[in-house]
C-alpha cells in the first residue's frame, strides 16, 4: 500500500515543514533524542484522529489526509515543554484535532488554530504537567544529539521567563528553559525570514503582531507595571514563535492586507497584556486564539468600510 497515497500535497504545508527543521534539530540538541519520540508519538496521534474523522465524514468515499496535519504535529511538539509525559501529549494533539477543526468540518472550515487548542486543552487541564517543571537545556556539542535524557538538570517554576534576565545573546542563541521549540530566537527570525522570503506567510501578520507587543509593553514598562524591557519581553517566551507559526496560519487568519495588520495588532496587545496581569504567564496562545476568534468580524468590518469607501468616492 502506498501511504503517499493516503494525504493530500500541499506545497504551502511543505514549505512550513521546512522551516521548522532547523528548530526541530535545535530542540533535539537542547532537550535530547525524546524529543523525536515525543514528535513521532504526537504525529501518530495526530493522523489517526484525522484519519478517523474524515472517515466519519466521508464514510466509504474516497478522500486524502491534508499534509496539513504534519505542520499542526510539529507545531504542537514545539510548543509543549520537552518533559511533558507521552500520554498528556496525546490527548492534547487529539484534542486540537478533533475540536479545533474537525467540529468545523475539516481542513480549510476552521476558525482557530488545531495546535493552540490542543496546548490551550492540556494547559488548563494538566497544569502540573506543563508549568511545574522546566528542563535546563544541554549545552556543548553534542548536547542532546547523543542522549535520551530531556536534561541534564531541571528547574521548578511556574514560568521560565525571567530565567535569562537581560542577557540579550543567551535568548537569541536558545541558551534558556522553555517549551521546546520557543527558546531560540534567532532560529525564529530565520524562520520568518525564509516563510517570508517564499510567500509562505504574511508579513504583515508578523510585523503588526511585534508593533502591538512592543508598543503595549513599553507603555507597561514605563509604568512600572513589568521590568522586563519590551526587547527582552519580545525575546523571552513562546510569542514570537506563535506570532510566526501559529498567528500567521493561512485558514485561521484574516485575507484582507488591512484586516491582517488590525488582526496581529490586536494579537500583540493580547499578548503582552495578559502575560502582564493575569496568572498565565504566557499569554501568546490565549491572544491568538481570541483573535481568531475576531477574525471573521475584523475581516467583515474591514470589507464593509472598504465597500462604503467606494461608494463615496463614486459620488
Amino acid at each position: 500500500m502506498d501511504l503517499r497515497a493516503l494525504f493530500l500535497r500541499q506545497g504551502i504545508m511543505r514549505r512550513v515543514v521546512i522551516s521548522l527543521l532547523p528548530i526541530l534539530l535545535f530542540a533535539v540538541y537542547s532537550f535530547g533524542l525524546r524529543i523525536l519520540v515525543l514528535l513521532a508519538v504526537v504525529t501518530i496521534a495526530g493522523v489517526l484522529t484525522e484519519y478517523l474523522i474524515l472517515r466519519f465524514m466521508k464514510g466509504n468515499a474516497k478522500f486524502k489526509i491534508p499534509e496539513a496535519i504534519f505542520v499542526t504535529c510539529i507545531l504542537f511538539t514545539l510548543i509543549l515543554p520537552s518533559t511533558v509525559p507521552f500520554w498528556v501529549a496525546v490527548v492534547g494533539i487529539a484534542f486540537g484535532v478533533l475540536f479545533g477543526k474537525g467540529v468545523f468540518g475539516g481542513f480549510g472550515k476552521n476558525i482557530f488554530n488545531p495546535a493552540l487548542v490542543g496546548r490551550c486543552f492540556v494547559f488548563i487541564s494538566f497544569p502540573s504537567s506543563m508549568t511545574v517543571t522546566w528542563a535546563a537545556p544541554f549545552q556543548g556539542f553534542p548536547g542532546g544529539f547523543v542522549r535520551y535524557s530531556t536534561a541534564v538538570d531541571s528547574i521548578s517554576a511556574a514560568t521560565p521567563l525571567v530565567q535569562a534576565g537581560g542577557d540579550l545573546l543567551r535568548l537569541l542563541l536558545g541558551q534558556i528553559s522553555g517549551s521546546s521549540g520557543e527558546i531560540s530566537a534567532l532560529l525564529i527570525v530565520l524562520a520568518a525570514v525564509y516563510l517570508v522570503v517564499t510567500k509562505t506567510a504574511s508579513w504583515r501578520i508578523m510585523v503588526s503582531c511585534v508593533l502591538g507587543f512592543i508598543g503595549v509593553s513599553t507603555v507597561f514598562y514605563l509604568a512600572g507595571a513589568t521590568a522586563s524591557t519590551p526587547l527582552v519581553a519580545l525575546l523571552t517566551g513562546g510569542f514570537l514563535f506563535s506570532a510566526v507559526f501559529m498567528a500567521t496560519d493561512p485558514i485561521s487568519a484574516p485575507r484582507d492586507k488591512l484586516a491582517q495588520v488590525i488582526f496581529g495588532v490586536l494579537v500583540g496587545m493580547l499578548a503582552i497584556t495578559i502575560r502582564t496581569f493575569s496568572v498565565f504567564r504566557e499569554g501568546a496562545m490565549f491572544a491568538i486564539l481570541l483573535g481568531n476568534a475576531f477574525g471573521p468580524l475584523i475581516q467583515m468590518k474591514v470589507k464593509q468600510w472598504k465597500q462604503r469607501r467606494m461608494v463615496v468616492s463614486e459620488r
